[in-house]
């Protein structure tokens, strides 16, 4: 038996694998990439630690807040 010569279907969609797979290859280079420099990032960087920060407070007002419409008060 012999064998048959590939189809230019065949090849066509070979190519587009191909274009595929290195179109992934590179988004997952770039989100290595990203993640690697996120994880060396350079100096102190003020993030969300759990912990209270006064210099973010909303400071309290002495007045009552306003009563929404149609409510007593």
């Amino acid at each position: 038996m012999t064998l048959r010569p590939t189809h230019e279907l065949h090849e066509r969609r070979r190519s587009r694998n191909v274009g595929l797979g290195l179109t992934l290859i590179g988004f997952i280079v770039v989100v290595f990439a990203i993640s690697v420099v996120k994880i060396n990032g350079t100096g102190a960087v003020e993030g969300f630690d759990h912990v209270a920060r006064p210099a973010l407070a909303v400071p309290e007002t002495l007045d009552a807040p306003a009563p929404l419409p149609g409510e007593d008060g």
